[in-house]
């Protein structure tokens, strides 16, 4: 990487964490191997192929089986969340280069969003569109790229966004200040929008429709550990890749005087800093009243740091960083 960039840190308390219920017996992982390391996030077709991008930039394609992974295209990025569009498209969340979208017949991309009011879209997480063709995307943070994320953690400012590309090419700003905008979906019924903030641990709601509609509520708060990206599940349930437990070093130095956290950004190797724990850790919210349906914990060593979830038939998919292969066991 290159030269670390400067960080400006905040005093910043970090929310509590509640305890949620015992983890259900968990199914052996099967892993399976493709071209590349770190597939962020995993989604699905209406064909059941499997799709994923890697760190090296590549967009991979899997067989509804978990065989034969293809190379389909290549953003020259740093691709992210992931979705599938009404008409099979896929788009593609790039840290380098915007929201994108691969037209998997041709293996042709387009840059959709590229810049924000006049800056450029710096940490482009995860998206979704409507029914009616409406784009919602998130950026983590406007200040730091994906080989960085850590900074935005460190600094502790709410410098992420929740968006929206509307079917006349304009782009507006829903939410801003979010800590680590992630993970985003709509409920099944479209009524509002769900999006998971990583270092706030929180999942929230952003209103569509209704007496609520252009207002934020909570759905799931305190959470034990850090949200990433999330689906909607075939009943509605709203899964959430839970990347990592909270870290007890960096809950302590939020609070405390910025120069602290300035020293050690300064004077430490970028992978000395505090960063996420190795786990694959999927929870099944319900998406009306944010209870825990369901929850699994595998402590499988070869796979973990989980980011990325997708149901599909009897199987939930995993998507992970920091490591090679996706992964799925069978519900």
């Amino acid at each position: 990487m290159s030269r670390k960039p400067r960080i400006d840190p905040v005093r910043w308390q970090p929310p509590p964490s509640r305890p949620l219920p015992p983890p259900d017996p968990t199914p052996a992982l099967t892993v399976v191997e493709i071209p590349g390391t770190a597939p962020e996030d995993v989604v699905v077709d209406a064909t059941g192929t499997i799709w994923t991008g890697v760190e090296d930039g590549r967009i991979v394609a899997v067989g509804p089986d978990g065989t034969a992974p293809q190379v389909v295209a290549d953003t020259g990025g740093r691709p992210l969340g992931l979705a599938v569009t009404r008409d099979q498209r896929l788009l593609i969340c790039d840290s380098h280069r915007g929201l994108l979208r691969l037209d998997p017949k041709t293996a042709q991309l387009e840059t959709l969003v590229a810049e924000v009011s006049g800056r450029a879209l710096t940490f482009c997480s995860n998206a979704v569109e409507s029914a009616d063709g409406t784009i919602y995307f998130t950026e983590s943070t406007d200040r730091f790229r994906y080989e960085y994320y850590k900074a935005s953690v460190i600094e502790g400012r709410g410098s992420g966004s929740l968006m929206r590309l509307g079917t006349d090419g304009q782009v507006g700003v829903l939410a801003s200040g979010l800590h680590f905008a992630n993970g985003v979906t709509l409920t099944a019924d479209e009524s509002a929008v769900v999006f998971a903030e990583s270092t706030a641990r929180r999942l929230s709601k952003y209103w569509l429709t209704g007496p609520r509609r252009g207002s934020i509520t909570p759905l799931v708060t305190a959470l034990p550990g850090h949200p990433d990206n999330i689906s909607t599940g075939r009943d509605g349930r709203i899964w959430v890749a839970m990347v990592s437990d909270r870290n007890a070093l960096s809950d302590w130095l939020s609070p405390r005087a910025p120069v602290l956290r300035s020293l050690l950004w300064r004077l430490l190797p970028y992978r000395w800093l505090p960063d996420v724990n190795s786990g694959a850790w999927v929870v099944g919210f319900d998406a009306d009243d944010g209870r825990v349906l369901s929850q699994f914990r595998s402590t499988d060593p070869r796979f973990g740091m989980a980011t990325g979830v997708v149901e599909t038939g009897d199987r939930l998919w995993l998507g992970r960083i920091g490591g090679p292969g996706l992964a799925y066991f069978r519900l």
